[in-house]
């Protein structure tokens, strides 16, 4: 039995930012880190497209606004400090039609609402003088948003947390959690630790993790594969920087769009398509037991009566790249399928509630001696710093 003040569950980024945040606050505590992979960031953190996000998406007042504002600005901080290269490059969010147009005002007034600075409406011929293969009726843009690479933030944060006395061990699946005298016992195959503290940043297993340490999740992990195309390199001229379509509010997917890379690449995509496992990254990856559990969920089949259209479109051009780019032309016309080459994929750990809805902010539910991260995708890379301040804070009440 090995003792400790806390235990965080998952060393992906949100993870990794709580017991760095946790060692930061209090010096002196014992933080250990626990990881069922054999490295950091392997899932969320590791298959996203890199995006330092503004804020501009969230509404005013939820912790999505205030951490993913906050957030950026430490992340940033935080890669200068320690040599992670990233690029504050803008990005271009396009409107096409009349009902786009009006969406796009209400963006500007989120972000004006969340403290975003610099944004500016800009007419078809400014859009072009930043992204000139762009079409559109009008477009915002956004100067404070950037892309860095987060799987090295998270390595960046290993190293850290081992620095200041913490320890982060892979290969640790978490099997068991019980209490036992006061402690949190939690058990792995390789060894049990006892702490006063739990946190889970689970991810895509978040909800499993809570209710093996006895708690009820009032939602469900309901996993959404994203897939992408990369631009093959001699087309990548087409795209500077990041160009994205005014999301459909209705959901909390930002639709298909470009990103330029940290590399130089771009990506194309992501679309976003019903997983039949919780790390599902192909259509050839499925789990029966994961399958059913979504499948056996009634939250589930009510938000597949409200949107199976939009479901159904989604699946189809998953197998389709000439549909793929048709959804591309809205924003860059010139794409064509010649010029989209296979790229990767990621799983969105989306909480899904019993009446069909799809949360849309962060979740975090607390009691004396553990703090669940229960919902966090997107922006929760670019808000990782925050969310681990703000989730550490909740976590050292407890301690006495």
């Amino acid at each position: 039995m090995h003792r400790c003040d806390a235990v965080v569950i998952g060393a992906g980024i949100v993870g990794l930012a709580t017991a760095y945040r946790l060692l930061e606050r209090r010096p002196s505590l014992e933080v250990l880190v626990l990881e069922k992979e054999t490295g950091p960031g392997a899932h969320q953190t590791g298959h996203n497209s890199g995006v330092i996000h503004s804020g501009i998406y969230y509404r005013p007042g939820s912790l999505k606004a205030s951490l993913c504002v906050e957030g950026a600005k430490a992340l940033t901080a935080f890669c200068r400090e320690h040599s992670v290269p990233f690029d504050m490059c803008g990005k271009i969010v396009a409107a096409t039609d009349a009902v786009e147009t009006q969406r796009l005002q209400e963006l500007f007034r989120r972000g004006t609402a969340n403290g975003v600075s610099g944004m500016a409406l800009i007419s078809p011929a400014e859009a072009r003088t930043i992204e000139p293969h762009v079409r559109c009726v009008q477009a915002l843009w956004v100067p404070s948003t950037g892309i860095t690479d987060f799987r090295q933030v998270a390595k960046k944060l290993a190293q850290n947390i081992a620095s200041r006395g913490g320890r982060v061990e892979f290969s640790r699946p978490v099997t068991a959690i019980r209490k036992e005298n006061g402690r949190t016992i939690i058990e792995t195959p390789g060894g049990r630790f006892a702490a006063r503290l739990l946190i889970s940043c689970a991810g895509l297993y978040a909800d499993h993790i809570a209710r093996l340490a006895g708690m009820d999740p009032p939602w469900r992990i309901v996993p959404f594969r994203g897939e992408y195309y990369s631009l093959r390199p001699e087309s990548r001229r087409l795209v500077r920087s990041l160009i994205y379509p005014v999301p459909d509010p209705r959901f909390p997917f930002l639709g298909v769009h470009f990103t330029r890379r940290i590399d130089g690449s771009v990506e194309a995509g992501p679309n976003a398509v019903l997983a039949w496992a919780r790390e599902g990254y192909s259509h050839r990856h499925i789990r029966i037991d994961e399958t059913l559990q979504t499948l056996s969920y009634p939250g589930f089949w009510r938000l597949a009566r409200l949107y199976w259209k939009t479901g159904l479109q989604e699946m189809v051009r998953s197998f389709s790249p000439r549909l793929f780019a048709k959804a591309l032309q809205k924003l860059v016309p010139e794409v064509t399928t010649r010029d989209l080459a296979p790229g990767g994929a990621g799983v969105r750990a989306q909480a899904l509630s019993p009446d069909g809805r799809l949360l849309d902010d962060f979740a975090i539910l607390a009691e004396p001696g553990q703090v669940h991260v229960l919902n966090a995708p997107s922006p929760a890379a670019t808000s990782s710093l925050a969310i681990g301040d703000y989730v550490a804070a909740k976590a050292l009440s407890f301690l006495r």
